[in-house]
Parts: C-alpha cells; structure tokens; sequence
C-alpha cells in the first residue's frame, strides 16, 4: 500500500506543531515539515519555494500566516491551492477563522481548487495565553484588554490538532465544514481570573476601549501589521458573533472539547506562567 505523504504548513506554529507531532508518530504517513526553518523549506512570502515543498504530497494542512483576515491572503491561497492541485494533491485541510468573512473567502477558493478539502474553523485559542501574545502581561501580572465582557468558547489547540489530524486521514470528513469551540462561554476577565487561581497568583485586569489599547500597543513598539490584526480582531471577531459553542469537537473526536479550566490546570503545571518577566 501506498504510504500517504503530508505536507504540514505552519510546523512551527501553535496547530502545526501539533499535527506534525501526532503525524510523526503514525506509521502510515510519511510527513513533511512547512516552514521557513524547515529541510525544505516554505514561505508564503515566497512563492518561488512552495513547489519543492509540494513535491510528490498527497495531503495538505494549511495554516496561513498570520491570519486569512490580511488582505494578501485570497491571492496566495488562490495561487498555492492552485498549484497543490496541479503537482497532484488530493486533499486540502484548511483551518480558517471562525466569523471571519475574509477567511470565508479562502474556504472558497479552497473548496474550489481542491480534489477534496475540510474546513476547519476556530477562534481564539487557549494557548494565546501561554504561547502568544497575552503570556508577557500574564508574567507581568497585569492584563489590560479591551472587548472586556465578550463572550468567547475559548478553544484548545490539542483539540483543534487532533481535528485536523482526524480530517486529513479519513475521508468521511471530505467535504465538511467543522465549528470548532470549547464547552463554555467566558470572558477575557474570567479567563485571567481561571489562571490566577491555577498558578495561585495575583493578576490585575484591566478593561481598556479598542483606542486605548492599541495605543498602548504602539508604546510597546509592536508593528503595525501585527496592530492591525490585532485590531481586526478586537473589532471584527469580538462583536459577539462567535458567542456560541457547538459540539463539533465531540461529534469528530467522539469526545468532549477541553475545558478552559482543565488548560489553565495542566499548563500551570509547566511552570510557564511562573516565569521572570524579561526586562528589554
């Protein structure tokens, strides 16, 4: 039998590392690595190196950075998804964002270029708060936010890996949309509160207005397409159109999504959120 080859996009990045591991250790596929650092290596920015990366691939996992909101996005997905198809690829897993009418746009494309595809889509993380940008502020024991009392299904990255795992090596998921959330509705406030408790520490929240934030932002000198998503996602995403929770996970995994608590649990454990605050 013909051993299933997989190209894995975004291997470094909070789902891709996951489907990578849980790929690796299965011994029907052979797996390939996406990323800039990788053996062979892929840039969206460079479309000079995806076809070495698509070389001799049956299946694809795409995770576009950093988001499928940003407006180069619908011409490289076009362009990648087009030339996957061409070099012979069989099956696309996308994951797009929840409520996000520009990332509905590349699911199209997708669903239109690919032999077959699943779309996966999520909102925000639980691992945004251990693995991105809220881990700083949680060390420095001090969260200000705006979008205070929106109600988000927070969702696991494990959750979303094993999904995503799942779609790309059965084909009764061909042709399926996936709402992915986690089991209950929470607040930035209360979701900083879960942590404070799991690590036994004092942690401020602050509500802040959009303006106020992304001021602060500019202070700390982050860049400006990073503001900008930033601020598509506080405005766009955060409106309440994605405070409702579905039972995808269960109906793929044939088991509950992880709760928020049982996240803030297990990664306190790890110590991250124990750390010493670098000073620049």
């Amino acid at each position: 039998m013909k051993t299933t080859k997989i190209l894995v996009l975004g291997a470094n990045g909070k789902t891709g590392r996951r489907v990578l591991e849980r790929l690796e250790n299965n011994t029907d596929v052979e797996v390939r690595a996406g990323s800039r650092s990788a053996a062979i290596p892929f840039d969206w920015e460079k479309p000079e190196t995806w076809q070495a990366a698509l070389q001799d691939i049956d299946a694809v996992y795409i995770s576009y950075q950093p988001d499928l909101a940003i407006p180069s996005a619908t011409t490289a997905i076009q362009l990648f998804s087009g030339l996957a198809t061409q070099m012979g690829v069989q099956k696309m897993v996308l994951l797009s964002g929840r409520g996000e009418k520009e990332a509905q746009i590349c699911e199209e494309i997708v669903k239109t270029n690919a032999k077959k595809w699943t779309i996966v889509r999520a909102s925000w993380f639980n691992q945004n708060f251990s693995e991105s940008f809220f881990l700083e502020p949680i060390l420095a024991g001090y969260v200000a936010l705006p979008r205070a009392e929106a109600l988000e299904p927070f969702t696991d990255a494990d959750d979303i890996a094993d999904v995503i795992v799942a779609s790309i090596l059965d084909d009764k998921h061909n042709g399926q949309t996936y709402e992915l959330t986690g089991p209950r509705l929470l607040t930035f406030k209360e979701v900083i509160a879960e942590i404070a408790k799991a690590t036994d520490r004092e942690i401020a929240f602050q509500s802040l207005t959009l303006e106020e934030y992304i001021q602060m932002l500019r202070e700390y000198q982050v860049p400006e397409d990073h503001i900008w998503l930033v601020n598509y996602l506080f405005e766009q995403v955060l409106d309440g159109r994605n405070s409702s929770i579905t039972s995808d996970i269960e109906k793929v995994l044939g088991r509950k999504a992880k709760d928020f608590s049982a996240y803030a649990l297990e990664t306190a454990k790890t110590g991250i959120w124990n750390q010493t605050v670098p000073h620049n």
